[in-house]
């Protein structure tokens, strides 16, 4: 079962094989992060087995596409759950929810989080549960569009989404649409009582082509949540285009295997930013920065956040990008393992 945190707050996870990699890791991660325990289960297996996860996006065909993901891990067994142990559920799309809405237990679980006023969460092909254990009747609700005659079909009230960002909130049941919607969905669940304070702070995230999928997208839509604004930068790019992100997995082999991962869309322009009209940098890790450490603007970035004192948040391999600057010595480090080595030779104290 997860451990206890310090909000004091509690959540169910529901997962299923093909739940989309991005609306299981990020609420995952980011409830973490506001201090809320989370529960990721999984009908059929127990803690500490895995779910394959489904990356699904939009590339100008009719639908979306799908490539696997990671393999994420459960903390918790689907059948030691009592609903009324928890604060609340959130259930994430993809693929996994045609068939978690035959599953006459998840059914229960789902109707006695609704009938209990406790908030549920849900996005994207989510709300297919929702609608076959019949607790849209009456209510407003949106998804992703090719979930919209399921719901109407069980007495929802169709909302038409505006833009793939969309949320509707009813109750205590709150919902979005694909991925990018989390954010939306996120600052509209006050009744989740994370117990944060929103913050009006403006952050970049500097990024090349295959930066690890999940240290991009986690800290992006966490900090929007938390009402941050967040500029997404990549030199040579601009607002607008894409960076290919990969998949970083361990599946038995001596390093990490790489898989594909979505395509992240910039928010802003590289040139003119001005590292002075921000409040921190956050640098995600993959194989990106062994590129980015060698741009003189990037480096010139990230040592005018560390001589203004403003937080600078590396992982993984970003912090080949630190020690290039030259920013790491006499500091406390840690790193993914192999970047230890880029550590040391920049002089610095290392924990690991």
């Amino acid at each position: 079962m997860a451990t206890a945190t310090k909000s004091g707050k509690s959540v169910v996870l529901l997962c299923g094989d093909y739940v989309e990699d991005y609306e299981v890791m990020v609420p995952f991660q980011a409830l973490l992060a506001y201090g809320v325990s989370v529960a990721a289960v999984c009908p059929g297996k127990k803690a500490g087995e895995v779910c394959r996860t489904a990356v699904h996006y939009l590339a100008g065909h009719q639908t979306y596409s799908e490539s696997r993901g990671h393999n994420f891990s459960l903390n918790a067994s689907f059948d030691e759950i009592d609903h009324t142990k928890f604060d609340g559920l959130v259930i994430p799309g993809g693929r996994a929810p045609e068939y978690l809405a035959m599953n006459a237990s998840v059914l229960d679980l789902v109707r006695n989080f609704v009938n209990s006023g406790k908030p549920v969460a849900s996005i994207c092909h989510g709300q297919l549960i929702l609608a076959a254990a019949g607790v849209v009747g009456g209510r407003k609700c949106t998804a992703y569009p090719a979930v919209g005659p399921s719901l109407i079909a069980a007495g929802a009230s169709w909302v038409e989404p505006v833009t793939m960002a969309a949320c509707v909130a009813d109750g205590n049941i709150i919902m979005g649409l694909p991925m990018t919607g989390i954010p939306s969905s996120s600052g509209s669940c006050e009744s989740t009582e994370r117990h944060h304070n929103r913050v009006k702070q403006k952050d970049p995230i500097s990024l090349w082509d295959f930066m690890e999928d999940y240290e991009v997208t986690v800290p992006f839509q966490s900090l929007q949540a938390l009402g941050c604004h967040v500029d997404a930068v990549c030199p040579k790019k601009k607002a607008g285009d894409s960076c290919p992100t990969a998949i970083h997995d361990f599946e038995g082999d001596q390093t990490y295997s790489e898989k594909p991962g979505h395509d992240f869309t910039l928010t802003a322009n590289f040139e003119g930013i001005d590292a002075s009209s921000y409040d921190a940098l956050v640098i995600p890790g993959g194989r990106a920065p062994e590129y980015l450490a060698l741009d003189g603007k990037v480096i010139a970035i990230v040592k005018n956040f560390m001589e203004s004192s403003k937080p600078v948040a590396s992982i993984c391999h970003g912090q080949q990008i630190l020690a290039a600057a030259g920013v790491l010595k006499g500091k406390k480090c840690t790193a993914y393992p192999a970047v230890k080595l880029n550590v040391v030779l920049a002089g610095n104290m290392v924990r690991t």
